[in-house]
């Protein structure tokens, strides 16, 4: 994350744990600004003026009537509302687990997408109960159980429209793990294994997609990191190497050369 990400604010959800609001109604201030938030988010734009726009994880989205985007934590948003009508929900992580299995959706939300005719109508009427309920005994329960129906609809949309949705997920999804384990997992069936496909079926996605492999993509996040730390850090080669996983430091100098083209060392000075 570079320290431009670091400044995004973060929205979290305060006393509800499930929040059913309008465009028109609800609060735009917040939609004028890029954040994150650390809850799902789903938007249904049921109409938007020429040119309407929305920003996910810094990729700009032209909007339609009807379309619906669904914003996972931790993705970076922004918009600035022109008199977009349409539904906002916004629920915890865990009910929204609850209601969408889907993986995909649950990693990396969605790009805005559209609904045919039929789908439209059926989420027109789940949403005018889910409307109703939350207004009145607003049962979380039964919220859910509108939430799960709407997820439903949603996901089988999403998977006809764009049949390379989940590879983009799963790319997603790996980007995380890597994130989260490079330092301790660098093979690649520990990275296929929670993202419960093959090996050889990942490693297919990752090449077509990103011309590389899961072993080089955690190469290129080590020598990242370890580039960090010999640019900026106060630790020495051997400690860097034990931070990251290395098992000796010489095993890390090779690495980094093998990499680099440079030992650890002469890189340090050339940044000094």
């Amino acid at each position: 994350m570079n320290s431009s990400e670091k400044n995004i604010p973060v929205h979290h959800l305060t006393s509800e744990k499930f929040q059913l609001s309008t465009l028109q109604t609800g609060h735009p201030e917040n939609f004028n600004d890029i954040h994150r938030h650390n809850f799902f988010e789903i938007i249904w734009f049921s109409k938007v003026p020429e040119n309407s726009r929305l920003e996910l994880d810094f990729e700009s989205h032209l909007l339609r009537n009807g379309q619906i985007c669904i914003i996972a934590p931790g993705q970076v948003f922004n918009m600035r509302l022109q008199g977009e009508k349409g539904y906002v929900l916004a629920v915890t992580r865990e009910i929204f687990k609850e209601a969408c299995a889907i993986e995909s959706i649950l990693t990396g939300g969605t790009a805005p997408f559209s609904l045919d005719p039929q789908s439209e109508k059926a989420c027109t009427a789940i949403i005018s109960l889910m409307e109703q309920e939350y207004k009145g005994a607003s049962r979380i329960e039964l919220l859910k159980t509108y939430l799960r129906a709407f997820c439903i609809i949603i996901a089988e949309q999403i998977n006809l429209q764009d049949p390379l949705m989940k590879d983009r997920q799963r790319i997603q999804k790996l980007i995380s793990l890597i994130e989260e384990h490079y330092t301790v997992h660098r093979d690649t069936g520990f990275y296929a294994d929670k993202i419960k496909i093959s090996s050889h079926h990942l490693n297919d996605i990752v090449r077509l997609s990103r011309a590389t492999t899961i072993k080089k993509m955690v190469a290129q996040r080590l020598l990242l990191e370890a580039k960090r730390e010999l640019s900026f850090g106060a630790l020495t080669v051997k400690e860097i190497a034990f931070k990251l996983g290395f098992s000796d430091a010489s095993y890390f100098s090779r690495f980094f050369k093998k990499h680099t083209g440079d030992n650890p060392d002469s890189f340090r000075s050339g940044k000094v």
